[in-house]
């Protein structure tokens, strides 16, 4: 006995597009859609627009359904917006969150190849995503990856923060990455590490006023000419680094490095030598002391 059942596609978009037809092709499921909204969010000012200004056709790629390219072939509304002071500027709708102004994937599906980027490389996402029936390139990857590093709001932190510095490629290309010490979280990645980034970070932070850095004299002087009264702590790494330094200074000029057997030595008698003492000279284990 077969079952024959229907998926309702319209419950996997917003109510504000709505479906017109659908084609089921060899590769690619294209799905007609027509938006009904009748206000939009500016992206911009964040105001609410209720005034149409024109509607213009995109096709948008959406996540793949059973191995084929999902193409949305979408005629969405531009509204009208008199946040720009040269005169109207007409955003497009965004759907909450469905679609950005300007792209042409869906959020979810940039969601999907952001995580495997991040998981794998920029070209590994792009050829599983590829292999998926999804047009992307390594580069276009690269670029999503950037717009929404750009729109994440700027992290704030506490008065206490660790600076250190660590290396893109080793002894090529180093950063300095700043870490809130309240919430363990990073808060800023810069490039460099002779201070000068680390400079205008702490210009637009002047709330800080404990730093926890390493023993480096470039994040010293940047601190201490930014922020004077800013108390300055070294890690407990480097402390325990300055203690083994100084304990080895200590047993170099105390103990020598290496011992030396005189030519002149005259090797002991074993007739001299208590037993315990012979059996070691001869390689050989004190039974006495056997466990």
């Amino acid at each position: 006995m077969s079952t024959i059942s229907a998926l309702d596609l319209q419950a996997f978009y917003p109510e504000e597009l709505k479906i017109l037809n659908v084609e089921n092709r060899k590769e690619e499921i294209k799905i007609y859609m027509h938006s009904v909204s009748k206000t939009c969010r500016c992206h911009r000012c964040g105001k609410i627009l209720n005034e149409h200004h024109g509607s213009h056709h995109r096709t948008v790629q959406d996540l793949p359904i059973l191995g084929k390219r999902v193409s949305l072939d979408m005629q969405i509304y531009d509204y009208e917006c008199t946040c720009n002071e040269k005169g109207t500027y007409a955003p497009t709708e965004t759907f909450d969150g469905f679609l950005s102004h300007n792209s042409r994937m869906t959020d979810r599906l940039e969601d999907f190849i952001c995580m495997l980027a991040l998981e794998t490389s920029c070209e590994s996402s792009a050829r599983i995503m590829n292999r998926l029936n999804v047009k992307v390139s390594g580069d276009t990857v690269i670029r999503i990856l950037i717009k929404r590093y750009k729109n994440q709001p700027v992290p704030t932190c506490s008065n206490a923060v660790g600076i250190d510095d660590f290396a893109f490629k080793k002894r090529h290309t180093y950063g300095t990455i700043i870490v809130d010490e309240e919430t363990h979280r990073p808060v800023a990645v810069l490039e460099g590490r002779d201070g000068k980034t680390l400079k205008e970070w702490l210009r637009q932070n002047q709330h800080v006023t404990t730093v926890t850095r390493d023993r480096a004299s470039a994040y010293a002087k940047a601190v201490e000419e930014v922020l004077p009264d800013c108390m300055q702590i070294a890690d407990r790494f480097h402390i325990h680094q300055n203690l083994m330094d100084a304990v080895n200074k200590v047993l170099c000029r105390e103990i020598p490095a290496s011992t030396v057997i005189p030519k002149n030595a005259v090797p002991p008698d074993p007739d001299q030598m208590e037993l315990s003492t012979v059996l070691q000279v001869e390689g050989k284990k004190n039974r006495s002391h056997c466990g």
